[in-house]
């Protein structure tokens, strides 16, 4: 399977591409997409045909983002929520399923602790894709959100399918209460 991640930003997103194959991560790409200093509708576009076509170019089964967090500054959340939105628009039109982390559970995921810092996210990135040199922030984030999403898509699926035995299978009838099956 091939995750894109995308780390949203107005001026600056981040991209990465990783190929999860079992238990394993690849790295394939890493890069920003830099919308400039124009006018908002300008930058927006550029985002969302910069998104376009790393989707295109990479065909990913998959894409997850970064969600808002609210700054101290609500014009600079709402101008992080447009280009998010630009983003998540070119994914949706590439036809991928988008799902949406918070900036702690990508860091908790990557680094173990939801108050890492850059260095430290660039770093465990670089030690999880065994990657020979170290990306841009922007891109280290992105290639952050795709491996927070190959493993929370590993966990949901075997939750569902868990849930699923239990519901069908030979578990039938039992429910999990305090960590036992109890009947």
């Amino acid at each position: 399977m091939i995750i894109l991640g995308i780390d949203p930003g107005l001026r600056t997103t981040g991209f990465g591409v990783i190929q999860k194959h079992g238990s394993k991560l690849r790295y394939i790409a890493s890069g920003t997409i830099k919308s400039g200093e124009g006018d908002l509708p300008t930058r927006l576009k550029v985002i969302l045909d910069g998104v376009g076509e790393v989707a295109r170019t990479y065909g990913p089964d998959c894409a997850a983002i970064e969600q808002v967090f609210v700054n101290v500054n609500p014009q600079s959340t709402l101008l992080l929520g447009q280009a998010r939105g630009a983003a998540i628009c070119a994914l949706v039109s590439a036809d991928l399923s988008v799902a949406e982390y918070s900036p702690t559970q990508i860091k908790k995921a990557i680094v173990g602790t939801g108050r890492a810092v850059k260095a430290q996210m660039q770093e465990m990135v670089v030690r999880l894709l065994s990657m020979p040199g170290m990306p841009g922030t922007d891109a280290a984030d992105a290639l952050g959100i795709a491996i927070c999403h190959a493993h929370s898509r590993e966990t949901l699926t075997l939750i569902a399918g868990g849930t699923n035995a239990m519901a069908n299978g030979p578990l039938a009838g039992l429910r999990l209460r305090r960590g036992r099956l109890v009947g």
